[in-house]
């Protein structure tokens, strides 16, 4: 009984105390810190939409009417809190429960830290989707989405009627992209990125196709000077004509022309011999001073692109890369990392205001928005610590962030509080998150050395150190301690903060990594190119000895229509043309009865569609001169494998190709007639099935439609209707344009 009187008395006397101790406090005017919870409702008491002081950077206080737009989109009574995630501590949902437990209101409430939604809490109101909209929030948004954002995104999700749906399908797709959803704005390292990839396109994609499109066009050049030489091109003879490989007893240079069977040529003057084209003095005839068979040209190449021409592909080529500017204009067209929200003077002020303020009445500051970090007993304690201190001490108690007003720094922030409190002191900053301590003296007559040097424990905090009440108990004693300096010390001045508006500002997009994409760019539309060249540069020798090897005829790759237009004849005459020259240059590989047979074959096909001899398709070539033409350059090709399957082509259709085979085939009349059938060559597919006769217009200016069977019209072409051989096709457009 004793015992337990003891124990009674003893618990009343502490109550007593600790009365005494808040009524004198009381007393005095300096009344003790409201909890969080309590300070957190009163503010909603005050607005709905509470946003701290402490994050002016990411969430400036003016925005707060943004929030509440938002919110009123719910159709409930709404109640928003945004304080950095820290001060929410390990239950987020507990804090909304003391608030509404002190509001005593209705509604919806949701906190939100400055990574996202911390929790979300309904109390006296329906909400359907509220959790899954919260979730489907926290999935579908990256990471650097700033929290007006978020709860924009919430409302939408909520106002969807799909809250679940989406959050299901959110949380499935984190599932598969572990990586997150992509970020929603640009910062500073992603506008390097875009300014390099712009720099890359800008002298990249233009010098490329200009670099390509040159190369095509020399190309073609190369291929048109090449068509231009016939057999032997490159071998020039004395009298300007051009020596063709001796076959048969040797060929002879006489004029513009030699025959490749030994004979000679003889150029009847002025007029066509048979209807055919000039063959004396000019374009082939004797002393015409024109190189090469047909007049083509030697085989020393084109020479360079001519500058003329380069002029229009460089203009063409800078008015892409400014287009190309310009695009990536369009596309980055980001100039802020964040929202687009802009803290006032208002918002970068007002946490200073209110610590100053705080100070100015106790000497002992403790964060009302964050969790206590010390008990009432602890803070009683201190203050008559701080009282009794021969130097002036303020203590506050306050977190510290990159998103607060000084970016985090804490000198900063002392420098803020002396300059609005105006007198000497001693500050020390506490972090009840980290539990850190800082000390700075503005202007007391205290060893600063003897500040620097004190132990390490009291400033940054381990895990076994004792909570931060301990700690600054035992930096007061230190300080009680400390000995006098002569004269007050004031610190260095700190470097100023980032301006927040600066800090979400982007570069330009022409900037930075801009010129090292330039350079780039060039160096790959180089390497580019010459991937392009050696790549065309190989197939074109593969096909060039595919078709050297095997004398494969053109008509396997080529269509042979029944009724061509003249364009079709014009581009395959010129095609084939140059297939056929290009197959003739390894001249010394070939077997001599393959050599006579191509070079015979050439030197027709010219004759046929070249009579000005510039190395050009004449405008007035007709389409029978044409379709021949074509016939006499692809079986030439033929004969550089296969001289033998070269003697015959088809008789329905000559752009069939070679003819293996023959077939009896009845004169026009029936009857009787039958017992006088021909044996005519026929292409493989003509065996089987006879196709429709080849049919031509009788010129290339006649109307549309206007065709006949080729063995009707004028020319050389007519022959191959009774099954001529090849041989004596190159004879008779020779004799056709009174070359013998």
């Amino acid at each position: 009984m004793r015992a337990g009187i003891v124990l009674v008395a003893g618990w009343l006397a502490v109550l007593f105390c600790t009365g005494s101790v808040q009524a004198a406090e009381a007393a005095r005017g300096v009344p003790d810190s409201p909890t969080q919870t309590a300070y957190l409702a009163e503010q909603l008491r005050k607005d709905p939409v509470y946003i701290s002081d402490q994050l002016p950077r990411e969430v400036p206080r003016s925005t707060a009417p943004d929030f509440a737009r938002e919110a009123r989109r719910l159709g409930v009574s709404t109640y928003v809190i945004v304080l950095p995630s820290s001060s929410f501590g390990a239950e987020p949902s507990a804090v909304l429960a003391g608030v509404h437990d002190r509001l005593g209101r209705k509604g919806l409430y949701v906190a939100i830290g400055d990574t996202g939604i911390d929790a979300v809490q309904t109390y006296g109101v329906s909400l359907p989707g509220a959790e899954d909209a919260s979730r489907a929030t926290l999935y579908e948004l990256a990471y650097d989405a700033t929290p007006r954002e978020v709860f924009r995104h919430f409302v939408e999700v909520v106002t969807s009627g799909h809250a679940h749906q989406r959050a299901e399908q959110a949380r499935a797709a984190s599932e598969d992209a572990p990586d997150g959803p992509p970020s929603v704005h640009t910062d500073r390292t992603d506008r390097e990125n875009q300014s390099f990839v712009t720099g890359i396109a800008v002298t990249g994609i233009p010098l490329t196709a200009l670099l390509i499109t040159v190369y095509a066009l020399q190309r073609r050049r190369v291929r048109r000077a090449a068509a231009t030489a016939t057999g032997g091109a490159d071998r020039p003879s004395a009298a300007g004509g051009v020596r063709v490989p001796d076959t048969r007893g040797g060929a002879k240079a006489v004029g513009g022309r030699t025959t490749a069977a030994g004979g000679k040529a003889t150029a009847h003057g002025g007029k066509k011999a048979g209807g055919g084209k000039k063959a004396g003095t000019g374009a082939k005839g004797t002393g015409s001073g024109k190189k090469g068979t047909g007049g083509r040209k030697g085989a020393g190449g084109p020479g360079p692109y001519p500058r003329e021409r380069l002029l229009p592909l460089l203009a063409a080529a800078a008015v892409l890369g400014g287009l190309i500017a310009f695009t990536a204009t369009q596309v980055f067209d980001d100039t802020t990392s964040g929202d687009g929200s802009r803290p006032t003077a208002a918002d970068m002020r007002a946490r200073i205001d209110r610590v100053t303020d705080g100070l100015r009445r106790d000497p002992l500051y403790t964060d009302p928005e964050s969790p206590p970090a010390l008990d009432a007993t602890e803070r009683a304690h201190l203050r008559r610590r701080l009282r009794a201190l021969h130097v002036p001490v303020v203590i506050a108690a306050v977190p510290s962030s990159t998103d607060d007003e000084s970016g985090g720094n804490r000198d900063l922030l002392a420098k803020a509080l002396h300059t609005r409190l105006r007198r000497d002191l001693l500050i020390v900053l506490a972090d009840p998150g980290s539990g850190s301590i800082d000390l700075v003296n503005y202007g007391t007559r205290v060893d600063d050395m003897y500040l620097i040097n004190r132990p390490r424990d009291l400033s940054y905090p381990q895990s076994t150190d004792p909570p931060l009440g301990h700690r600054l108990d035992q930096l007061l004693t230190y300080v009680s301690k400390s000995p006098k300096a002569k004269a007050g010390h004031m610190p260095y001045e700190p470097p100023a903060a980032d301006d927040p508006v600066e800090e979400q500002a982007l570069p330009g997009l022409f900037t930075g990594d801009f010129e090292p994409g330039l350079v780039i760019g060039t160096f790959l539309a180089g390497l580019l190119f010459g991937l392009v060249a050696a790549a065309c540069g190989l197939v074109r020798r593969i096909t060039r000895r595919r078709r050297t090897a095997t004398g494969a005829p053109a008509d396997a790759r080529s269509p042979a229509p029944t009724e061509p237009s003249t364009a079709w004849l014009r581009r395959n005459a010129r095609q084939e043309l140059d297939a056929l020259t290009a197959a003739l240059e390894p001249v010394a590989a070939l077997p001599e009865d393959s050599q006579r047979r191509a070079w015979e074959c050439l030197d027709a096909a010219a004759l046929l569609i070249d009579g000005d001899s510039d190395g050009r398709i004449d405008a007035d070539a007709t389409p029978a001169a044409l379709a021949c033409a074509i016939v006499l350059a692809r079986a030439g090709r033929t004969a550089i494998g296969e001289p033998d399957a070269a003697r015959f082509v088809c008789h329905r259709n000559p752009l069939h190709g070679v003819a293996h085979k023959r077939v009896q085939v009845p004169p026009e009349g029936g009857g009787r007639a039958r017992t006088r059938a021909r044996s005519l060559p026929v292409c493989e597919a003509c065996r089987l099935t006879l196709g429709p006769v080849l049919r031509l217009r009788p010129s290339g200016s006649a109307r549309r439609g206007a065709h006949a069977p080729y063995a009707t019209l004028p020319g050389p072409l007519a022959a191959l209707g009774d099954g001529t051989e090849i041989d004596q096709l190159t004879r008779d457009v020779r004799e056709y344009f009174g070359v013998h």
